[in-house]
């Protein structure tokens, strides 16, 4: 490769198919991410009402059959991460005690 081939810091970048589709992959996942952020907030939120009607009946803050039921439908979706995903989903929509 001689000096003239040699890129510097005045020559542009090429940016190829390989790069937008990257690029544009990544746009993908981030506005996804936003999506799943907004809907684990607004599952916080329901589960903090039904929370507080359980609890205002007498009953208990947290109901251990419906979480099994839950990391079961997570399980069966998603094999084993989905577990993961449903315990991190169970502990925030638990809230602090």
């Amino acid at each position: 490769m001689n000096t003239a081939d040699t890129p510097t810091a005045d020559t542009p970048t090429v940016v190829t198919s390989d790069d937008d589709a990257v690029h544009c992959g990544r746009e993908r996942i981030d506005a996804l991410d936003a999506q799943i952020t907004a809907l684990v907030l607004s599952r916080v939120e329901a589960s903090r009402q039904i929370q507080a009607a359980r609890v205002a009946d007498g009953g208990r803050r947290v109901d251990l059959r419906r979480e099994t039921e839950i990391i079961g439908r997570y399980s069966a979706a998603l094999g084993r991460p989905g577990i993961a995903i449903a315990m991190a989903l169970l502990e925030l929509g638990r809230g602090r005690a």
